[in-house]
């Protein structure tokens, strides 16, 4: 895998766990799932772009 992917998932997983300590698991999985989403979005995005 690529920095550029491994950082932006660390970072997410991170604010996800400091954000979501009230939630719920089924919250928490949900939250997570969206923020891969995007963030694969976004790279892709970049990518095409170029």
């Amino acid at each position: 895998m690529q920095l550029d992917i491994i950082v932006p998932v660390l970072m997410s997983c991170a604010l996800l766990w400091w954000i979501s300590r009230g939630m719920t698991w089924t919250a928490r999985l949900t939250v997570a799932a969206v923020t891969l989403v995007l963030i694969f979005c976004v790279l892709l995005f970049e990518r095409s772009s170029h």
